[in-house]
């Protein structure tokens, strides 16, 4: 019984499909599909790290911006003012 079901396996299954015979045609595809896939996630990463050091300066700037404005050194109107410039400036 053991011996027939290994030769089965080995031969080409139980109905003779042959799954023994080789990759199927698609094989070459799940390698290229795993390529795809890290390929996306780098250049997200990339994408993002960008965005996000080009962001760098204005978020400073506002930093700064509000610290003054916390210390009192300008006042309500100019720290809007000034803020809304240097949004526009990055858009």
């Amino acid at each position: 019984m053991i011996t027939q079901t290994i030769t089965q396996l080995t031969v080409g299954g139980p109905y003779g499909d042959g799954a023994w015979n080789g990759p199927h045609f698609f094989f070459p595809f799940f390698p290229l599909l795993f390529l795809l896939l890290v390929a996306a996630f780098i250049i997200t990463g990339a994408v993002r790290r960008r965005r996000w050091h080009a962001e760098a300066p204005r978020r400073d700037a506002e930093s700064t911006l509000g610290e003054r404005y916390a210390t009192g050194e300008i006042d309500e109107d100019e720290f809007r003012a000034c803020r809304a410039v240097l949004r526009e400036k990055t858009k």
